[in-house]
């Protein structure tokens, strides 16, 4: 874990350093409290750190508000989504996409700052240009409407000074079907303009190429661009995915020069294969396949080097040539939260988890209002140990997403991880489960956490119901249906029920391996099964096995994780010994394995009074 480690004179060093806008860099500790000590023995110290940390935020805010009150907000613009004035409400998805198209082309300028697609679309409908303004911290945001009469489209458009409220620029376009993509470009010049922005060559070059000469395909990539809108993880996401993709086959079919389209095929294959919903060689290679059009159209395009960026990394891990190309993509796509994402994500699997949280914070404010963007910055200080921090930015994720349960779940298990207390999620399903139960199944898996955590088999049971078919994952590890039940019966102390369902589970966990032998996270699954089912020998081959598939040098992000999970396979194997140095291991890292979850969940049961493993439990307690 990185705990900071100041004198008062460090402490006034890096306040200083956050003042003049410079990195601070954090100092680490042991991990069993061999670092300064002294800052620990005394409780002033601690004051002194908790009062410059209130000061820092004061100070961030007061700085933050004064921009806008003295008129010097950055300058940067907001397209806001367009507004479908057509009896067809099909044409909506045209207004969509004429908007997507001039906000792309806008996000080209680097001399400009221009907010992401994402929060852009929370303000479907919304006019309040001041309070748009202060939430995105932009200084103009642009508004359009679309109206299609037969074969002429009807464009009206006007730039919105946010800080006066005054109309900057407004223009009405009416364009016959010939001429439909050539208005993003011209509004994109226009805006250029009013804000002064400074445009190179190839900059301009990039703002006048038509994204598509193609109504239908146009229509098929706005549909599938909606449908991966992600700011967040759900239900639907495998569905949405799968969705897109045939929108975005469809769309290329009908024009084969659809660059922007090859580049979202990428994508979307490309997650599929990350979160684990289509892990194959097969998904790994329509991703490739994708990428490969996109750079026979344009080698030189930005976006095709992000998409390059983002295969080397979510298919090989191979971070150095990843980061290469993102380098690369950076110089033409100045405004695209997407680059400082993927570089937050690439460094903290390299295991710099500062460096990863200076990047997403940079994401979100190109796109502050993306939840996604947001709960990983709050997964990160969480990896870091950094529960403060953490909570304060869950609360930035439910200051744009109120209803969140997912968040607001995510918010109490800090609490669980950091102080070993239930309370704040009990409440929470109890809450659900009294006023919304159709919210369960989104936070089904931090309702077996707790019911796990407090012994609880009905509770249990009934949030595994609420999961439906929906797979219960921790990070990258996912249990199929069958262990789940064996886990729930061992907690009920039905042994021999407990037998039937890991051995129902192994036979499904083997058929998974059949496509995935040389994948780390299933194989870990069954040693998980194995040590459940008393096959020691199988358990432990399958746990170490697992760890060098996925070393931590190679994943610092899953392949702690697998570390972690070998510990318990050995835990429950009876070898005490090998379980505390794996789980020395993972927390000498950074890891979600907390303790909230080393204290309270039954899985580390059978090292509960093993003297190395409480000093492991009693280094992690909240000081």
């Amino acid at each position: 874990p990185q705990n900071l480690n100041l004198s008062p004179l460090a402490l006034a060093e890096d306040l200083e350093r956050w003042l003049r806008h410079e990195p601070i860099h954090a100092r680490r500790t042991g991990v069993f409290g061999r670092g300064n000590k002294w800052v620990h023995r005394n409780p002033a110290i601690a004051l002194l750190i908790l009062s410059l940390a209130a000061l820092t935020a004061a100070v961030s805010w007061n700085v933050w508000k004064s921009e806008f009150v003295s008129g010097a907000a950055p300058t940067g613009v907001a397209v806001l989504p367009f507004e479908n004035l057509s009896d067809d409400k099909e044409n909506a998805f045209f207004a969509d996409g004429v908007q997507d198209d001039v906000l792309t082309k806008l996000a080209k300028i680097a001399d400009l700052k221009v907010i992401s697609r994402n929060s852009v679309m929370d303000y479907r409908g919304e006019r309040n240009t001041r309070e748009i303004g202060k939430a995105l911290r932009v200084s103009h945001v642009l508004e359009g409407s679309v109206r299609k009469t037969g074969a002429i489209f009807h464009l009206d458009a006007q730039l919105i000074d946010t800080r006066t409220d005054g109309r900057v620029w407004a223009k009405r376009y009416d364009v016959d079907l010939n001429e439909r993509f050539t208005i993003q470009s011209e509004i994109a010049q226009k805006i250029a303009q009013q804000l002064h922005a400074k445009i190179s060559a190839a900059e301009a070059l990039a703002i006048a190429q038509p994204i598509t000469t193609d109504l239908t395909s146009f229509d098929l990539y706005t549909r599938a661009r909606n449908l991966l809108l992600m700011k967040r993880l759900s239900a639907s996401t495998r569905a949405n995915f799968f969705q897109a993709i045939d929108l975005l086959d469809a769309a290329v079919a009908r024009d084969p020069t659809f660059f922007q389209a090859y580049c979202q095929l990428a994508s979307a294959h490309g997650n599929l294969y990350l979160f684990g919903f289509d892990h194959t060689p097969a998904r790994l290679a329509l991703a490739e396949a994708a990428i490969e059009s996109a750079f026979r159209l344009h080698g030189d395009a930005g976006e095709a080097h992000l998409a390059s960026a983002e295969n080397l990394y979510l298919g090989h891990l191979d971070y150095e040539r990843a980061l290469a190309e993102l380098m690369i993509a950076s110089q033409s796509l100045p405004n695209d939260p997407r680059v400082f994402e993927l570089k937050g994500y690439i460094q903290r699997r390299q295991g710099k988890q500062e460096e990863a949280l200076r990047n997403f914070e940079r994401a979100a404010e190109l796109d502050p209002r993306n939840a996604r963007t947001l709960q990983q910055m709050g997964m990160s200080y969480e990896l870091v140990r950094r529960y403060p921090e953490a909570k304060l930015v869950w609360d930035r994720v439910l200051a744009v997403e109120p209803n969140d349960m997912v968040a607001k779940a995510a918010r109490g298990l800090v609490e669980f991880n950091w102080k070993a207390d239930t309370g704040p999620l009990h409440l929470l399903i109890d809450s659900i489960r009294a006023t919304n139960a159709a919210a369960l199944p989104d936070v089904a898996d931090v309702w077996f956490i707790c019911a796990l955590a407090e012994r609880d088999p009905v509770a249990a049971q009934n949030a595994l119901t609420a999961l439906g078919e929906a797979p219960l994952r921790d990070g990258c590890i996912h249990f199929n249906r069958r262990f789940v039940e064996g886990i729930i019966a061992r907690l009920a102390k039905d042994h021999k029920k407990a037998q039937l369902a890991f051995t129902a589970a192994r036979a499904e966990q083997e058929k998974i391996l059949q496509t995935e032998a040389d994948y780390g996270p299933p194989l870990c699954g069954l040693g998980l099964i194995d040590a459940a089912l008393g096959r020691k020998a199988d358990a432990l081959q399958e746990g170490r096995r697992a760890v060098d598939l996925l070393p931590v040098e190679k994943d610092a992000l899953n392949g702690v994780q697998i570390v972690s999970y070998f510990a318990m396979i050995a835990a429950w194997v009876g070898e005490n010994d090998l379980a505390c140095e794996q789980l020395a291991k993972a927390i000498s890292h950074s890891t979600f394995l907390g303790y909230g979850q080393l204290k309270l969940l039954p899985f580390w049961d059978p090292l509960r009074g093993d003297p190395c493993f409480e000093g492991i439990v009693q280094s992690l307690a909240p000081k």
